[in-house]
C-alpha cells in the first residue's frame, strides 16, 4: 500500500469497477477508467499497405489513439503528473496487459512511476495484495495478444476483398476464426441434410410378480446385443410371436452403489454452456452479466465483486476459497458433505492461458437469497449458478444404488433396472447433467430373487429412426470450438456474435442454421483457402499464441511463417477469382429468369432478377424464407404412391426436425417408415422395385434397392434413368477428379460418354 502522504493513481479498464475498488482502497487512491482500449492499429497507412504493420521491418506495428479516446488519453495524462504513484489495473489476461502496456505508452511520466498490479477478483484481499506486490508490464503476453491481432487483420483484409471480388459485396467479411465456427455450423447442416433416417425397433414386455407391474426391455438375443438390430415391423413381429410363447425367469440381479463426483466449477466455456442449457441465455447475454457481477453490486455496506474474473480456462480453486467453501459445508450442511480430502481440480488441457482461478463466488458466504433483493433477475439467476456450482465442487461424492435384473425368455434376454440416490452430497445443491429432465427410475420393480418366474401381461413393440446430429446452438458451438482448441475464452462471445451480424447465421429456436449466403461464403473460402479453413491448423495457430506468451517461440517470426504461404495462397486466388451468383429456385415475376440472393448497400439481403440490368426486378428476402416454409408443408400434405404395409392405406410425406418419413392415414394404425430419395431408376436385379439413395453405417452414400431384404442389390454408383444404347443395360454415374462420365453396368459392354454439366 501508498504511504499515507503519497497519492495513487489506479488506472482500470471499466469505470463499473471505480465504487468497488475505491471502497476497499481509501482516499488516498483516485480510481480513473482508459474505457477499454485507447490505441488501435490505423485503419489506413500507405506505409504499411493499409494494415497499420510493417511486413518488411520484422511487422513492426503502428498504432494510433483511438479518436473517441483522446479526450480520456488528455485527462489520464494530465492526472498522471499529480500523483506519486501510477498502478495500472486493467483485467488480468492478454488483452489486459496489452490495455496496460499501451496506457503505459500514452503517460509522459517518468517509468519509475508507474507499476502494473492484477487481481483476480475485487475483494480487500485481492485487491490490497496486488497494490502491495506490483510488477512490471509482461511484454510476452502483450506480444501475444499484438500477434493475434495483426493475424486476425491480415486475414480479415485480404481474404474479405475476395469476398468482394467474387460476391458483389463490400459487406462481406472473412475472419481467422469466425470463417472456420461458419464452417462448422455449414458442415453440420450438411450432415443434417444428407442423413436418411433409418427404420429400427425395441421390444417392452410388461412383466408382473405378486399383482405388481414392471417394464423390461429386450436387450439380447443369445447373449449378443440386440440394440438397433430389428430393423422392420416383420422382424420385430416375429420376436414378439415367439417371446409369446415364452417362459419368462429371472435369471440374474447385480446390485452395485456407485460414487459420482462432483465437477470442477465453471471456466468461461462451461459457464456459457451451463447458462443456455439451464438458463436459456445466449454467450453474449451471459459474458454481460458475468461482467457486471464481476465489477460490482451495490449492496448495503457498498459495491461488492461478486465473482471473480469470468475470462478463464483454469480450474484451479485459490486455497482461500476452499477454506472459505469448507467452513460454509460443515456449518450449513454437515460433516458429511464435505470430502475427506479437499476436491482439486487439475486440467487437462495443455493450453490453458495462465494460472488465473476458476469462475467461482468472491465470497463463498454470501449466498444467493442471503443478496437476491441487490441483484436484478438475470444476475441472481446467473450468480445462483455460479455459487451452487463452485459450493458442489468442494463437496463430497453422491452416492447412487443400481440394480439390474435379467430377466430370459427362451433365447431372449430382457433387462429392467432401477437407480436410488442413496448419499445425494453435492447433489444437494446442483446436478452436473445437462438434461434438465434426468429423472431416477425410481425403484417401481417387486423385490426378485434369481430363479422367480415372472407373468407376461403385454409385449409392445416401439418403432424408432434414427436422428441425425443437431444443430448447433450457442453453447454446443462453444463446446466444439473449444474440444478443437479454436479460439479462447476471450473470443468465444465475439466469434458467435459477429456470424450472426454479418447474416451467415441465423437462430432458430436456439439453433444456429446457416443462411444462404453463409453456406455460399463458407464455401468458397474452404475451397480456396484449405488451411485457413482448416480446425487442426486454426488450433495449431492458438498454440504459437501461446507459445509467444510463455516465452518459447518469438512473435514475428510466427507471422512471417504464415505471412509468405498465406500472401502466395491470397495473390493465386485473386488473379484466377471470378463472381459467383447464389441462384435461388424462385422465378422473376416480370421476366422468368431465376431470382439470386443479392446484398445491399447497409448489409441487408434481397432477391434481384439474374436477368440484371436488362431486368431490374427485386423482391424481399422473406420471399425465399416464405418459399421453403411453403414447400415443407407441400411436401407434408403430398400422398405417396406406396401404400401402407400393415394396413394398406395411403401413405403420405411428413417432414420432421430430421427429414422426410412415411407416414400411414389411418388414425388407428399411424405405420411409420423411412423414407429413402429415389433415383426413379427401377432396380436391373428384381425389375420390380426402385433404386434409391441409402447410407452406410459410416455415412457413405451407396444406393440399393427399396424392395431390401426381399432384393440385395446395391452399388456404389448412382444409376440414371438413361440406358446404354449399346446393350441396353442400366447406366451409372463415375465421377473422378480428372473426369465425370456416365458408364454402363454390363461388364462386357465397353460404352462410355462424358456427363454433361449439371
Amino acid at each position: 500500500m501508498a504511504k499515507k502522504s503519497e497519492k495513487t493513481l489506479v488506472i482500470v479498464e471499466s469505470p463499473a469497477k471505480s465504487k468497488t475498488i475505491k471502497k476497499i482502497l481509501g482516499d488516498n487512491y483516485q480510481i480513473e477508467a482508459s474505457y477499454g482500449h485507447i490505441r488501435n492499429l490505423p485503419t489506413k497507412d500507405p506505409k504499411t499497405d493499409n494494415l497499420g504493420f510493417d511486413v518488411n521491418n520484422n511487422f513492426e506495428p503502428k498504432f494510433e489513439i483511438i479518436p473517441n479516446k483522446k479526450e480520456v488519453v488528455k485527462k489520464l495524462n494530465d492526472l498522471s503528473k499529480k500523483f506519486d504513484n501510477i498502478l495500472i489495473a486493467s483485467d488480468p489476461d492478454r488483452e489486459g496487459e496489452a490495455i496496460a502496456w499501451h496506457v503505459r505508452q500514452i503517460l509522459t511520466v517518468p517509468d519509475e512511476k508507474i507499476k502494473r498490479i492484477e487481481f483476480n477478483e475485487i475483494t480487500p484481499k485481492a485487491v490490497k495484495y496486488s497494490v502491495e506486490h506490483p510488477r512490471e508490464i509482461n511484454m510476452d503476453m502483450v506480444q501475444a495478444q499484438q500477434t493475434r491481432q495483426i493475424l486476425d487483420k491480415l486475414v480479415g483484409y485480404k481474404l474479405s476483398p475476395v469476398l468482394w471480388k467474387q460476391m458483389g459485396s463490400y459487406n462481406l467479411s472473412a475472419g481467422r476464426v469466425q470463417s472456420v465456427a461458419l464452417r462448422m455450423i455449414c458442415e453440420r447442416e450438411d450432415e443434417i441434410e444428407a442423413f436418411i433416417p433409418q427404420e429400427y425397433w425395441s421390444i417392452h414386455a410388461e412383466l408382473s410378480k405378486d399383482g405388481k407391474t414392471f417394464e423390461a426391455e429386450l436387450s439380447k438375443y443369445k447373449n449378443k446385443s440386440i440394440e438397433k438390430t430389428i430393423k422392420n415391423e416383420e422382424q420385430a413381429q416375429k420376436i414378439v410371436e415367439e417371446l409369446k410363447s415364452s417362459e419368462f425367469n429371472v435369471s440374474k440381479i447385480t446390485k452395485k452403489t456407485t460414487k459420482r463426483k462432483p465437477t470442477a466449477p465453471f471456466i468461461t466455456s462451461t459457464l456459457q454452456r451451463a447458462a443456455s442449457s439451464k438458463l436459456g441465455f445466449g454467450v453474449q447475454k451471459t459474458m454481460q452479466v458475468a461482467q457486471k457481477l464481476y465489477e460490482g453490486i451495490e449492496l448495503e455496506a457498498g459495491a461488492v465483486g461478486l465473482i471473480t474474473y469470468m475470462r478463464t480456462d483454469s480450474v484451479r480453486v485459490s486455497d482461500d476459497a476452499m477454506a472459505m467453501a469448507k467452513a460454509f459445508i460443515l456449518n450449513n450442511y454437515g460433516e458429511k458433505y464435505y470430502p475427506e480430502k479437499a476436491n482439486i481440480y487439475v486440467k487437462g488441457k495443455q493450453n490453458v492461458q495462465d494460472a488465473h482461478e476458476a469462475i467461482r463466488p468472491s465470497y463463498p458466504d454470501k449466498t444467493p437469497e442471503s443478496i437476491k433483493q441487490y441483484l436484478d433477475n438475470d444476475q441472481y439467476k446467473l450468480y445462483k449458478l455460479i455459487w451452487e456450482k463452485f459450493m458442489s465442487s468442494q463437496m463430497a461424492n453422491a452416492e447412487i444404488a443400481n440394480k439390474t435384473i435379467d430377466i430370459t425368455a427362451g433365447d431372449y434376454t430382457l433387462k429392467a433396472g432401477t437407480s436410488k440416490t442413496v448419499f445425494d452430497g453435492f447433489l444437494k445443491l446442483y446436478n452436473d447433467s445437462e438434461d434438465e429432465q434426468e429423472e431416477e427410475k425410481e425403484a417401481k420393480i417387486p423385490d426378485l430373487n434369481q430363479g422367480d418366474k415372472v407373468d407376461c401381461n403385454k409385449i409392445n413393440p416401439k418403432q424408432h429412426f434414427t436422428q441425425p446430429p443437431p444443430r448447433y446452438n450457442e453453447a454446443s458451438l462453444v463446446k466444439a470450438l473449444e474440444e478443437h482448441g479454436i479460439g479462447r475464452p476471450s473470443t468465444y462471445a465475439t466469434i458467435i456474435t459477429v456470424i450472426q451480424t454479418r447474416k451467415y447465421v441465423e437462430k432458430k429456436d436456439k439453433a444456429l442454421h446457416p443462411t444462404i449466403l453463409g453456406r455460399a461464403v463458407s464455401k468458397q473460402l474452404v475451397e480456396q483457402f484449405s488451411d485457413i479453413m482448416d480446425y487442426k491448423f486454426t488450433a495449431g495457430m492458438e498454440e504459437k499464441l501461446d507459445k509467444i506468451a510463455e516465452k518459447k517461440a518469438v512473435w514475428n517470426k510466427v507471422l512471417k511463417e504464415f505471412y509468405d504461404p498465406f500472401m502466395e495462397e491470397v495473390q493465386s486466388v485473386m488473379k484466377t477469382a471470378h463472381k459467383i451468383n447464389i441462384e435461388t429456385n424462385i422465378k422473376c415475376p416480370k421476366c422468368g429468369k431465376p431470382m439470386l440472393v443479392k446484398n445491399g448497400k447497409n448489409g441487408s439481403q434481397f432477391l434481384g432478377c439474374s436477368g440484371f440490368p436488362e431486368c431490374k426486378s427485386t423482391m424481399p428476402i422473406n420471399v425465399l424464407k416464405e418459399q421453403v416454409e411453403q414447400n415443407e408443408q407441400e411436401q407434408e400434405s403430398e400422398v405417396s404412391q406406396e401404400k401402407c404395409e400393415k394396413c394398406g392405406s395411403d401413405m403420405i410425406f411428413k417432414i420432421g426436425p430430421y427429414g422426410k418419413y412415411l407416414q400411414c392415414t389411418n388414425e388407428e394404425c399411424k405405420h411409420r417408415k423411412t423414407y429413402h430419395k429415389s433415383t426413379g431408376v427401377t432396380c436391373p436385379k428384381c425389375e420390380k422395385g426402385e433404386i434409391v439413395f441409402k447410407k452406410s453405417k459410416k455415412g457413405t452414400v451407396f444406393f440399393g434397392c427399396n424392395r431390401y431384404p426381399d432384393c440385395d442389390y446395391v452399388s456404389w454408383y448412382e444409376p440414371v434413368k438413361e440406358k446404354c444404347p449399346n446393350c441396353g443395360s442400366m447406366l451409372v454415374k463415375r465421377v473422378t477428379k480428372n473426369a465425370k462420365k456416365l458408364e454402363c453396368t454390363n461388364k462386357e459392354c465397353s460404352f462410355t460418354k462424358e456427363m454433361e454439366e449439371e
